[in-house]
């Protein structure tokens, strides 16, 4: 039962334990000279100080045996990011409708559409700022509403994005539509229910854990996947998601390489704000974010002195009112190319069809699950073809309504 490296489940944790008493018992009567500690480890594919770990939450109250295992590495947040959507949709209504919106409806409308588990109202709150939301003052009352950043970077989006359609409407665009991204998926990627005779109950065991993960790379236009442009590599690490394998180096490798080679002439490229997909140009202004000698040393070459006891803060603010907007590396690349790139708004994944197509390619693997990776590797192929131009177009389409609405709620907001 080779065991290193999962995570250990109290199922795990009691065999560990039998498994100790059991070469204590034989070590007593064989007068063996490896340890019983060294022999567990042995047998069961872990460290010693494992086993020791778990002796002693043993010994201190078999109780503890109970728990379940803990997540490594980047923990998942309580409210599920797939559910932002259907949350954006339902505060934007209770404001348009005037109707007063507090976190106890909110919770309740995220427990009537499937949120499992519970969650504390400051858990929430944090939850909807992250997502681009905030607590204001409105006329005469007070509510939820979007922070202003937020929408003024979705109207800066739809302005450019509507304004590259064909003036006499239809599905017809000025400039070829790219929307790329990355995603990933586990060996044991599955679906939850399933069929089975009532009396024998369900025989599928489910492995614990989501097991290794394939990370995915990849771009559509109306007309299906971008030819070639996919890349699929397993990840390294057990914990956390994709965002953990991806840096500016891999993905500046594929967009050169493998997706502006493969794309029409005089494309819009639709990316997200993914913190590898926005990394500064060696040629750009500095931000806030940058370090305090960068921030210097630009103000300086462009005429601007500062006192040698100027803190960071004091350069910031000067920089704030001279500096031109940041350029990004991969935008630089795709001009190079004669292409443009434009972001969607902070916190939009309805506005990436990409993001929809994931979902596709995720259930139809969903339903093909054999817990292996040799299948992994095999049915993710076969998923990626049920995504075909039909779709594509379809789910842009649906998009493409979605960003109509945008555009006429926060005109009528704005009067």
């Amino acid at each position: 039962m080779a065991i290193r490296g999962n995570a250990l489940t109290p199922e795990i944790k009691k065999s560990v334990v039998s498994a100790k008493k059991y070469f204590d018992l034989c070590r007593t009567l064989d007068n063996a000279r490896i340890p019983s500690v060294q022999r567990v480890a042995d047998a069961l594919s872990i460290g010693v100080a494992t086993v020791k770990r778990i002796m002693a939450d043993y010994n201190r109250a078999p109780s503890l045996l109970e728990r379940p295992p803990c997540d490594r590495g980047r923990k998942s947040y309580s409210i599920d990011a797939s559910f932002q959507e259907k949350t954006r949709a339902y505060i934007r209504e209770a404001n348009r409708n005037g109707s007063y919106i507090t976190l106890g409806k909110i919770h309740d409308f995220l427990m009537e559409n499937g949120v499992g588990g519970s969650f504390h109202s400051t858990t929430l709150s944090r939850t909807l700022d992250r997502w681009g939301f905030e607590f204001g003052k409105g006329t005469r009352s007070q509510h939820l509403k979007e922070k202003d950043h937020v929408v003024a970077a979705r109207q800066r989006y739809l302005r450019k994005i509507r304004g590259n359609r064909l003036p006499r409407g239809g599905s017809g665009t000025i400039r070829p539509e790219i929307y790329l991204d990355e995603s990933y998926v586990n060996k044991n990627h599955s679906n939850d229910f399933i069929w089975y005779f009532g009396d024998d109950g369900p025989w599928v065991q489910k492995p614990t854990g989501k097991g290794e993960r394939l990370i995915i790379i990849n771009a559509i236009t109306r007309d299906g996947w971008v030819p070639d442009a996919k890349v699929v590599f397993k990840s390294t690490k057990k914990t956390g998601d994709y965002h953990g394998q991806m840096n500016n180096e891999l993905f500046a490798k594929w967009f050169e390489e493998r997706l502006v080679p493969n794309i029409p002439t005089n494309s819009l490229i639709v990316m997200d704000n993914a913190s590898y997909h926005n990394v500064l140009s060696p040629h750009s202004a500095p931000t806030p974010l940058c370090s305090k000698t960068r921030v210097r040393t630009w103000l300086e070459e462009n005429g601007i002195a500062c006192r040698e006891d100027c803190l960071k803060a004091e350069m910031v603010e000067v920089l704030m009112k001279v500096a031109p907007a940041p350029s990004y590396a991969i935008d630089e690349i795709a001009k190079d190319h004669g292409h443009e790139v434009v972001r969607t708004p902070p916190y939009h994944p309805e506005l990436q069809p990409i993001e929809t197509c994931w979902g596709v390619v995720k259930n139809d693997m969903a339903r093909n699950c054999d817990f292996t990776m040799e299948n992994l590797v095999i049915q993710l192929e076969k998923s990626f073809a049920v995504v075909t131009a039909e779709t594509c177009a379809g789910i842009i389409e649906r998009v493409r309504k979605k960003e109509d609405s945008f555009w006429q709620e926060d005109i009528e907001r704005d009067r």
